[in-house]
């Protein structure tokens, strides 16, 4: 895959699966951008084709300084929404509070980047949009209600905007890993949880971070010409028992 000339937007590019994602672009020539909430010096980005541009989507002053800072570039050819949250509580439990930090963060950021970076990838007449839902956007486990409604929310602006997108050569698509090695994994499940997860597993493991990264990049190539408006589960299996 050859990513000469190309830039890509990865958000929550610092770790986890956005960071694998950024890394492989990044390896394959791709200027990539990755955002994160944290101010620029905490990072050390160590390679010359990764520019950081904070961006936090409850922080609208960010939001701003992000979107002035994405004007100076003459091309955005990719577009990976990927940052996200998650608040573990049962629906008894949820606050409004809580139920708008997720939104905004995994439903109304992703609609807002998607808004803007798509009328430069319409003046292109070239672009890919992965948005990362997850199996939680499909299926459900308790106490993960505002998350789901999130994922699944983001499911179907995938499919609208895909419709939107395809007159003008853009193809929008979304993945929905399954149980991944991420830092956010670990924080939620404890180790027990974890090993009786697997067992659910067909494969019986938890992805590594490369394999949920390796679908992205199919998606956002030049190998892509025809696969719009699709949801990708990434599950080992999970999910078809």
């Amino acid at each position: 895959m050859n990513f000469s000339n190309r830039t890509a937007i990865v958000t929550g590019g610092t770790r986890g699966i956005g960071k694998s994602v950024a890394e492989l672009l990044c390896k394959n020539g791709c200027y990539t951008i990755i955002t994160g909430t944290k101010p620029k010096n905490k990072y050390d980005l160590g390679d010359k084709g990764l520019h950081y541009i904070r961006l936090d989507f409850q922080n609208q002053n960010t939001l701003t300084k992000f979107f002035k800072e994405i004007n100076s570039f003459k091309n955005i050819d990719i577009l990976v929404n990927n940052a996200g949250i998650n608040i573990i509580e049962p629906v008894f439990a949820v606050t409004l509070g809580n139920w708008e930090k997720v939104l905004k963060v995994n439903l109304t950021g992703p609609l807002i980047l998607m808004k803007e970076i798509s009328k430069i990838m319409k003046r292109q007449r070239h672009g890919r949009i992965v948005n990362v839902s997850s199996i939680f956007g499909m299926v459900s486990r308790e106490k993960r209600n505002v998350y789901s409604a999130s994922k699944t929310g983001l499911i179907g602006l995938t499919r609208a905007a895909s419709l939107d997108l395809a007159p003008h050569n853009v193809l929008v698509n979304a993945i929905c890993p399954g149980f991944t090695k991420t830092e956010l994994t670990f924080s939620i499940l404890s180790p027990k949880e974890r090993k009786v997860l697997s067992k659910d597993i067909p494969l019986g493991r938890f992805a590594e971070v490369e394999e949920i990264a390796k679908t992205v990049l199919f998606l956002c190539s030049d190998l892509n010409t025809y696969i719009t408006g699709q949801t990708i589960v990434i599950d080992g299996g999970y999910t078809i028992k």
